[in-house]
């Protein structure tokens, strides 16, 4: 026994010794530990701390800057799976993800496999440009070039795109084309050519890189002239670069409201820089701005093999998507029927037009003479006689029918105000009249000697029943008016015919003869995605009151001032004229207003400086109604 246990014990340090032996190979230099090194050094572009089995460091450096040059700002993230290990040689997965767009899907993942091989007590890699992307071949590179995503149109009734992308030429000078020393000439020779400011441009053109394009301006494709269009050419270096842009119907149609796009500023760079950068496209003004964030689209990227002769080949692609579209209830007919008849208006002008039975602005055209200023639905002026619309229903809560009989007189004092009727009032109007024949007829004298039936809040109230002075948002640049309390008689006067503290945009006035025409209180909707429901102050219009509301305002067409609207073909017309005096300059000057409606139509027109709301605003309405 004694024997066998020694011989156990001989076996045991035998086994003991055969075991460190295998140890002692396990210290040796680890494989894992070369692809991880590997890994990171990939992802970095820093190569100094990996062994390369015939070349350096420094060249590898070299080789992998060449061939990712091409991505730009992108960095892979690099990551060493498996190693497979046989005698003294072995193989390692890598698996590398480019983060090439937003999100999970702008993930550009793959595998390679580098080859490693012990010597010298360390793993040393193999290196060839396979290793960066399994199928390169050693003069090829990678190059990333993104695809813009289309930014998603306007869509206005019917579906009808109002802003989509429409044919252009961007007209520059090509640098590449004509040597630095005379490209200056042939900048100023461009601007002459297409109409911008020569000296400026030439700047621009002497700043740029030698290789850059220098865009003078950009035309839509049926606006180029003919001269510009036969002439460029001769130009050194003149190109014109045919694109789309998103552009609406004409330059004018509806521009303050839907707004333009555009290369963002560097204050909005500088505002918010993780959303924009330098070169980026985006909403600057309007719609186009506020909705920005729906209607930019999601660019895609595609990264191609390179190779010597230039030659490409696809290795991934990420497809490009188009914005959300902004759904407008706009109709392009009306629109343009509106800014025709708006066309040829002096002072600022706006008319607006609304679907009484859903609230729909169909039409929100601005005059030239507005300079670019949203007065359609954002402009604040004093309504003058269309307010007696809301002065009206006021009366008619009051207690007074269109038969009451009212004193229209030449004139009224309150507190030592003098206020009077319109220069050419019809003098047969005059006297105790019926309160029909003073509204048809707009007499202000008869409206304010009613005042003292009219008590604190009632004006008001009557207003927010017809949707005007309840501010709410609309999703778009909307003024509703105001109606405040009086401060004194004289203003509470005043407010009845329209003027002292009373103020509206075209917008609300639309929305207020909408009301008469609907029955009830109705809220403008341009943005269909928004929609707003009726202020609960509000209080709601009787089937009484809207009657008499109507009845009043068709007085206005058969027998007052509004009969230029009698003959409108189609279905009865109710509307109601109105002037309002302002100082500028000083000389007191009058804004012309008209208000109307017809079927499932309202309309509100203001002309910034008029003779008078018959005269001046009542011709631009008819021309409306009757293209309408």
């Amino acid at each position: 026994m004694r024997r066998l246990a020694a011989v156990v014990v001989i076996s045991l340090t035998v086994t003991s010794l055969a075991a460190c032996d295998a140890a002692s190979k396990v210290t040796g230099p680890d494989p894992d530990d070369a692809a991880e090194g590997l890994a990171t050094a990939l992802s970095s572009g820093a190569f100094a701390d990996v062994a390369f089995t015939d070349t350096t460091p420094q060249d590898v450096t070299a080789d992998y800057q060449q061939v990712v040059e091409g991505m730009g700002e992108l960095e892979p993230t690099v990551e060493a799976g498996d190693v497979q290990e046989s005698d003294g040689s072995a193989t390692t997965t890598l698996t590398w993800t480019w983060p090439v767009g937003a999100g999970d899907d702008g993930q550009w993942t793959y595998t390679t496999e580098a080859g490693l091989t012990e010597a010298d007590d360390a793993w040393q890699v193999a290196w060839s440009r396979r290793v960066i992307e399994p199928k390169l071949a050693d003069d090829s590179v990678l190059d990333v070039t993104p695809i813009a995503g289309p930014r998603g149109p306007i869509l206005g009734a019917h579906g009808v795109a109002l802003v989509t992308a429409r044919p252009v030429v961007r007209f520059g000078i090509d640098k590449t084309q004509v040597g630095s020393a005379r490209a200056a000439d042939s900048a100023r020779a461009l601007a002459q050519l297409v109409g911008i400011d020569a000296a400026s441009y030439a700047k621009q053109v002497e700043a740029a890189g030698d290789e850059a394009f220098v865009e003078a301006i950009v035309l839509r494709k049926d606006d180029v002239p003919v001269d510009v269009a036969r002439d460029y050419g001769r130009i050194k270096g003149a190109r014109a670069i045919p694109d789309d842009v998103p552009l609406a119907p004409t330059r004018e149609f509806a521009a303050p409201i839907l707004g333009t796009v555009g290369p963002v500023t560097a204050e909005m760079v500088k505002d918010d820089p993780d959303k924009y950068a330098v070169g980026d496209v985006a909403g600057l003004s309007g719609l186009q701005a506020r909705y920005d964030d729906q209607l930019q689209g999601v660019d895609g990227v595609v990264v191609n093999e390179v190779k010597a002769d230039g030659s490409e080949r696809e290795l991934y692609r990420l497809d490009a998507k188009q914005g959300t579209p902004l759904r407008l209830t706009m109709d392009e007919r009306l629109q343009t029927a509106a800014e025709q008849a708006l066309a040829n208006v002096g002072p600022a002008s706006a008319l607006v037009a609304i679907r009484p039975s859903t609230g729909a602005i169909l039409a929100a055209a601005n005059g030239p003479g507005t300079d670019g200023y949203n007065a359609a639905t954002y402009g604040q002026y004093a309504p003058g006689s269309t307010f007696k619309t809301v002065s009206s229903l006021a009366l008619l809560r009051a207690g007074l029918t269109p038969d009451t009989v009212v004193p229209c007189t030449t004139a009224i004092v309150v507190d030592g105000k003098r206020f009077e009727n319109y220069d050419d009032y019809p003098s047969s109007a005059l006297g105790d009249v019926p309160l029909r024949t003073a509204i048809a007829n707009s007499c202000n004298t008869a409206v304010i000697s009613q005042r003292g039936k009219v008590h604190q809040g009632d004006l008001a109230g009557a207003a927010a029943s017809l949707g005007l002075g309840i501010d709410h948002d609309l999703g778009f640049p909307a003024y509703f008016g105001q109606v405040p309390d009086p401060t004194s008689d004289t203003e509470a006067a005043a407010d009845l015919i329209g003027q002292g503290g009373i103020l509206a945009s075209p917008m609300a006035m639309a929305t207020v003869v909408a009301s008469i025409q609907a029955g009830h209180t109705v809220v403008p909707q341009l943005v269909k995605s928004v929609d707003s429901a009726v202020p609960d102050e509000a209080e709601p219009l009787t089937g009484s009151e809207t009657a008499a509301l109507r009845g009043l305002l068709r007085g206005v067409v058969t027998s007052g001032s509004g009969t230029g609207l009698l003959d409108v073909p189609g279905p009865p017309v109710i509307a109601k004229t109105g002037t309002a005096e302002f100082e500028q300059g000083g000389k007191t000057l009058t804004h012309a207003w008209m208000v109307a409606a017809q079927g499932d139509l309202a309309v509100a027109v203001l002309v910034d400086v008029g003779s008078s709301g018959s005269g001046t605003a009542g011709p631009i309405i008819e021309q409306f109604l009757r293209a309408a």
